[in-house]
């Protein structure tokens, strides 16, 4: 009997902690539900520390400063981008000299957008995927651009406006 007892105790706990892990999950997707045409409803923050930050550029974070800069231009691939999950924006160069920033949280369920890539923003939560150029969503399920932030460009230093 007292075998039986460890067994049920074990897989009482084992079962806790899987859904411990699924309310994560959950969590870090935002939560938001969609309503029946799809589209996603009031999306939270979604955990900004879920995200690791990194991108084509390599890493998260500025080149900071005293100049209050995010990042200098030489930091943006032409092409490419970089995220910068601490502000909760990513930085893209659609064309040489041209620099856009958006908001990094996926317009699906908040998500925060981990990386640039191929050409496209990338979000790891269910690999929605944003133009460099608008910010419009090329692969769902997010069928909402990504908000666009505004940026100044002066010399090398990016900053938000």
């Amino acid at each position: 009997m007292t075998e039986s007892t460890s067994e049920t105790r074990r897989r009482v706990i084992v079962a806790g902690a899987g859904l411990t892990g699924l309310a994560a999950l959950v969590a870090a997707c935002g939560g938001g539900g969609t309503d029946s045409a799809g589209s996603s409803q009031a999306a939270g923050t979604g955990g900004a520390e879920a995200g690791s930050g990194g991108s084509s550029g390599g890493g998260s974070g500025g080149s900071g400063g005293a100049s209050g800069a995010l990042a200098r231009t030489s930091d943006i691939p032409v092409g490419g981008g970089k995220v910068f999950q601490d502000r909760q924006v990513v930085i893209v160069q659609p064309t040489e000299g041209q620099f856009k920033a958006y908001d990094a949280l996926c317009t699906h369920q908040g998500c925060p957008v981990d990386r640039v890539a191929d050409g496209a923003i990338i979000c790891p939560c269910h690999n929605s995927r944003f133009s460099l150029a608008d910010g419009s969503p090329q692969q769902g399920p997010a069928t909402q651009p990504l908000a666009e932030k505004q940026i100044t460009v002066n010399g090398d230093e990016i900053t938000l406006s």
